[in-house]
């Protein structure tokens, strides 16, 4: 690619500014986003709660409801409580399946876990609410996809939810206006025999 002299540079920079500047002039649209981070990649959770934080920075009402890692206690938790009043979090499940070995359990647990979820998107008051690992308890057979598609057409028009967990369903994909997949290149536990980390993993 041939160097540009600084005039140049400055004139592209100025043309691509004008270029983005009509970009953000159409699309002035606000909306509360469906929103899925799925795919076999770590980070899912992770980014979620990126997503969270912003929200409690700009003063939101916030809710979590993990659906599989309830067992754990996580670290999540831990930091997460320190906005209490703002953010409410449910840890409902009690670990990952191979842990419970009770399947009618995991399907009640499951269930809790999406009436108190429901619960939070159908109250105006919540900006956000984040439904940790409901994607595993979809693609087990635990919920009833069409159960939760009806509930996400009760939330209001300015709240978003985050769906999370691999599997996600077609039908969920379908409904979602973000959708994120999160792909496996390399793992440590699998490459290596790394055990998972505090503050990596949980």
């Amino acid at each position: 690619m041939t160097s540009l002299t600084p005039e140049q540079y400055k004139e592209k920079m100025q043309r691509r500014k004008e270029i983005q500047e009509k970009r953000l002039a159409e699309r002035s649209q606000e909306k509360g986003l469906i929103i899925v981070h799925t795919g076999n990649g770590k980070g899912k959770t992770t980014a979620a709660l990126g997503m969270v934080m912003r929200s409690l920075g700009h003063g939101f009402k916030v809710a979590i409801v993990q659906f599989i890692k309830g067992a754990w206690e996580p670290a999540e938790k831990a930091i997460l409580s320190r906005w209490e009043g703002q953010l409410e979090f449910y840890a409902m499940g009690e670990g990952f399946t191979w842990e419970t070995q009770d399947r009618d359990r995991d399907i009640q647990k499951a269930e809790e876990a999406w009436q108190q979820g429901l619960e939070f998107i159908c109250n105006p008051d919540y900006k956000l609410v984040l439904l940790d690992e409901i994607n595993v308890a979809l693609k087990l057979g635990y919920l009833d996809i069409g159960k939760i598609l009806a509930g996400l057409e009760q939330k209001p028009e300015d709240s978003h939810v985050i769906l999370t967990g691999r599997g996600a369903p077609p039908e969920l994909i379908e409904k979602a206006d973000l959708v994120t997949e999160m792909t496996l290149i390399k793992h440590p536990f699998k490459e290596q025999g790394v055990k998972a980390q505090p503050g990596i993993e949980f």
